[in-house]
């Protein structure tokens, strides 16, 4: 083993050389000096193993596949239309698909045609009853779920509870225990580099192993936080492909410290860059999985960004921090204890809110019809606001306005404003477009000049500016003062709030050269 690169490159010169000459064999000199060397002793760095394959054989019997059978509502076509598709603009080809059609609609009343489709994941007892940690999407809409144990045998199980929030989901075999488990490790202090082995059912190649490092750890960038917004991810490269979804992450003494649960992967398998819940999190929403069948978060009924450093700037904060009320739902908790669009939340119950993500962590972790104290910055002033939260909504974007269309641009009635806009009143046709009260303030953006900041940061004609740094607009001389007002202030930046369609969404300018317009 010691001397394994070095033979194999022998090896190989060997051949050839034989190849070429018959009888003579070249040695060359690399290896006449290899040969009056002493052998290379190579020793594994501290704490690396010589082989993972105790550990595996450990826990390799608490890891499980998860086959799961859903069923799916198709097209009365089905398939066919992939195979349409190719013939599209032939000749005589959409006179035959239009019979076909009508073809279709004499069928309308028949029962939707449904077809069974199959998925494969992972998962890992945590309890000798048979309790198993997997992965939400991987038993999501799931008609039936069966397990196969290391050993071969394959078990029905049923779902006991399953969290989209965090992708994590608790099943049960029916067949009674014991059954072998592992534990979470949730006083794990992980560091890059750290080794990890990763269990699972990969393309269904159930009991398969594979090792890396600890890539990073509070992942939570771009596609991960979207719909995820309680999860820092552990990053590993221990390769992770489809069907390791709700595997174990173990560390070197078998504990697990996380479920596998995404990749992020152009060609989609592994290139080494993998994601698992962490364990602490697991622990808690798989035990309230158990206990309830579901995880209770509290809820606000707001929608909210971080504040960014020229936010801060423009509210007069001293450090960019908290998070912007952008929109409030109609009779919300927020609403009924008096939270306004444009508050900026900077603590929950005395703990400092450092962004959007951390305010709704908070405030998920409240107990639901609790009261809980909330510091806000408002026109500049701090203010303390009781709050009576309520119970998260599976979906409570279904609660939020969802119009996404804006009132026709015009410039007539227009007035020109300063920051290259015209902008005119709101009528009551455009405020019902825009989902407003009858007496909210806004001007509606007739027209924008080309190049100009709004422009330039996405803001359009047909949008409306709500408020000025914290103060509704009803005429451009409110703009002018809003403008005027910080200046006065030594402020070069402006905040705005701008609804686009029926959600507001908060920009801020640059006012430092205003005055040479």
């Amino acid at each position: 083993m010691k001397s394994l690169g070095i033979s194999r490159q022998v090896l190989a010169a060997g051949v050839v050389g034989a190849g070429l000459t018959g009888s003579f064999l070249y040695v060359p000199q690399v290896f006449q000096q290899a040969q009056a060397k002493q052998p290379i002793e190579i020793e594994a760095p501290n704490g690396a193993p010589i082989s993972f394959a105790d550990l595996i054989e450990d826990v390799s019997p608490a890891v499980v596949s998860v086959n799961v059978v859903t069923e799916r509502e198709v097209s009365r076509m089905g398939n066919m239309e992939e195979f349409f598709e190719r013939f599209r603009g032939l000749p005589g080809f959409d006179d035959y698909m239009r019979e076909r059609e009508e073809e279709e609609g004499q069928g309308e009343e028949d029962e939707p045609q449904t077809r069974e489709a199959r998925s494969l994941g992972s998962g890992f007892f945590i309890s000798d009853e048979g309790y198993i940690v997997t992965n939400h999407h991987v038993v999501r809409e799931a008609t039936e779920i069966e397990i196969v144990l290391e050993d071969g045998r394959e078990l029905e199980a049923e779902l006991v509870g399953s969290d989209p929030q965090t992708d994590l989901a608790v099943i049960k075999v029916n067949e009674p225990g014991p059954y072998p488990y592992v534990e979470f490790e949730t006083d794990a202090d992980l560091r890059r580099g750290d080794w990890v082995v990763a269990l699972g059912n990969p393309f269904g190649l159930g009991g398969s192993a594979t090792a890396g490092i600890v890539s990073a750890e509070g992942r939570r960038e771009g596609l991960l936080a979207q719909g995820n917004p309680y999860t820092d991810f552990l990053q590993i490269d221990a390769a992770i492909n489809r069907g390791n979804s709700g595997g174990p992450t173990f560390d070197l003494n078998g504990r697990v410290i996380g479920v596998n649960t995404a990749i992020f992967s152009p060609t989609g398998g592994s290139i080494g860059i993998g994601f698992a819940i962490p364990a602490e999190l697991a622990v808690n929403v798989t035990q309230s999985l158990i206990e309830n069948g579901k995880v209770s978060r509290g809820w606000l009924g707001v929608t909210i960004q971080d504040v960014t450093d020229d936010m801060a700037e423009a509210q007069g904060l001293e450090e960019t921090r908290g998070a912007i009320i952008a929109d409030v739902t109609d009779e919300s908790p927020a609403q009924k204890g008096g939270l306004q669009r444009g508050d900026i939340i900077l603590s929950v119950n005395g703990n400092e809110a450092t962004d959007a993500t951390s305010v709704t962590r908070m405030v998920g972790g409240l107990l639901v019809d609790s009261d809980n104290n909330f510091t806000v910055l408002r026109n500049g002033e701090r203010q303390e606001i009781n709050v009576t939260v309520g119970e998260r909504p599976t979906d409570p974007s279904e609660l939020m306005q969802s119009g996404s269309e804006r009132p026709e641009s015009s410039d007539e009635d227009a007035e020109e404003g300063p920051l290259g806009v015209s902008v005119r009143p709101l009528d009551s046709e455009t405020r019902d477009a825009l989902g407003l009260e009858a007496d909210e303030p806004g001007m509606v953006i007739g027209d924008l000049e080309s190049g100009s900041q709004l422009s330039e940061i996405g803001v359009q004609p047909g949008m409306a500016i709500l408020s000025a740094g914290g103060k509704g607009l009803t005429s451009v001389a409110d703009l002018e003062s809003a403008i005027a007002e910080a200046e006065a202030k030594g402020r070069d930046k402006l905040l705005l709030a701008v609804r686009n369609g029926q959600r507001t969404m908060f920009v801020t300018v640059d006012i430092g050269d205003q005055s040479e317009d």
